[in-house]
């Protein structure tokens, strides 16, 4: 968890390296560079904004773009580029009023197009917001399964041309891509 103790009352501090963007990052990237060394795929935690337990289902974290890419970001960042995680986990709440699993912007164009990440995006658990736009912004797997959003509800919308089956096949290639790295499909 790279998230920031950007309050005190914040329930889970306990779990995020500290306060420091630099220094969370740096300690995120060395953990995932080890743990990923033994052929085990890390998951950083919880993509972006996320520094707070009350209503953070529906809580919107309001963050300008420069304090966004100069503190929010770079531990997520470091992890990616520094460290190689091979996976990312969406945060429950939104960005400036976009839930992060349907932040196209975030997901697609900053972790995917500008820093290169080819891991899987996945879900808290229960954190879906959408069958057709999760998929477009680019999570991966819903968690828990079976899926409400994703699973035969995303079968559905792919059939009912809702959601284009290209685009479905992109997401599984991210998942199963990470499980070939690891050695898992051998």
């Amino acid at each position: 968890t790279v998230n920031l103790h950007r309050s005190p009352t914040y329930g889970r501090n306990f779990e995020c390296y500290s306060e420091d963007p630099l220094l969370s990052g740096k300690t995120a990237a060395a953990f995932v560079r080890g743990v990923q060394s033994q052929g085990v795929a890390t998951t950083v935690k919880h993509f972006v904004g996320n520094d707070t337990e009350f209503e953070r289902n529906t809580l919107s974290s309001v963050i300008d773009p420069r304090t966004l890419r100069e503190i929010y970001l770079v531990p997520f960042e470091l992890a990616v580029k520094e460290g190689g995680a091979l996976g990312i986990m969406t945060g429950y709440n939104r960005v400036d009023g976009t839930h992060n699993t349907e932040h196209v912007a975030l997901l697609r164009g900053v972790l995917r197009d500008e820093w290169g990440f080819e891991g899987f995006v996945v879900t808290d658990w229960f954190g879906t917001a959408s069958t057709e736009r999760s998929p477009v912004a680019g999570v991966d797997l819903e968690m828990p399964g079976p899926g409400r959003a994703y699973g035969a509800a995303l079968a559905q919308a792919v059939r009912d041309g809702k959601v284009d089956a290209a685009l479905l096949d992109e997401r599984v290639r991210a998942y199963l891509g990470v499980l070939d790295r690891l050695g898992v499909l051998d």
